[in-house]
């Protein structure tokens, strides 16, 4: 028998029992670029498509188990984390981060809503900042993340740009601000910035109200391209690509905000 090897990606987030964010999204953006997918759980939620009913964190020691037994055994070629809900989650993944010199590390802050609703409270988001943001070899806020992670108004792309290069100084390899949240065109453009190039992202806009999970969508695919040994601006590049054909083939599932459609190929639309 022939043995298969492939890439490996790994997610430490939330459930999303909804299937279009959180763990189920990321594992169906690593299956779609073709790289195995395993993950960590850091809470079960109850959620559809028009609510969050009930958010329940693991204990951390379970949290701490799930990343040794699949990093000691199967290996890791990227990382990503998403909701990792509070600052004891948040010092835990970052431990386990440097114990397993974990590389090509996604971070994505989910910290506030693209409503500008904060997730996390104010301990957690200090962990964030100065626990795992340092290690990230790309960081994706949101407008609203950044601005919390700032202290910034961002309303211009100009703002987009300075946030960017402050996030920058935290630590992080690269930075790249979303602008799903912001107002007009300037919704399909992010800011990335690496310390030298300062580079404006810009992607086709796309209109539907299924939206949801995108952003998990695409710190995935930007881990996904980074597993397979795309280079970090290319992977964002291409993870973008990848996002912007899923929403015009988004779901409209439910009686709310329905995902994105991961698996776009072989939809029948």
């Amino acid at each position: 028998m022939t043995r298969t090897i492939v890439p490996v990606a790994l997610t430490i987030a939330g459930s999303d029992s909804g299937g279009g964010a959180g763990i189920q999204a990321d594992l169906k953006t690593f299956a779609f670029h073709r790289v195995h997918g395993i993950s960590a759980l850091t809470c079960v939620t109850a959620q559809n498509t028009l609510l969050v009913a009930r958010v329940d964190a693991l204990p951390v020691e379970a949290v701490i188990a799930q990343i040794a037994a699949v990093v000691t055994d199967i290996g890791v070629q990227a990382a990503k984390t998403g909701m990792l809900l509070n600052k004891q989650i948040i010092e835990a993944v970052a431990q386990q981060i440097e114990v397993f010199k974990l590389q090509h590390l996604v971070v994505d802050p989910v910290m506030v809503s693209r409503t500008g609703a904060q997730l996390l409270d104010d301990d957690a988001v200090a962990a964030l900042r100065n626990l795992l943001i340092p290690k990230a070899t790309i960081v994706t806020p949101n407008r609203y993340e950044a601005q919390l992670l700032t202290n910034l108004q961002i309303n211009t792309l100009d703002e987009m740009r300075i946030a960017a290069q402050q996030i920058y100084q935290m630590g992080a390899k690269a930075v790249l601000v979303k602008g799903g949240g912001m107002e007009g065109n300037l919704r399909s453009i992010d800011i990335w910035f690496d310390g030298q190039r300062l580079e404006t992202l810009k992607t086709s806009l796309v209109e539907t109200k299924n939206t949801h999970g995108t952003g998990c969508t695409l710190s995935a695919a930007i881990a996904a391209n980074l597993a397979i040994g795309k280079d970090s601006l290319s992977a964002v590049r291409q993870a973008k690509d990848y996002v912007t054909t899923a929403l015009k083939h988004s779901l409209d599932i439910g009686s709310g905000v329905g995902p994105v459609g991961h698996f776009f190929p072989i939809l029948e639309i």
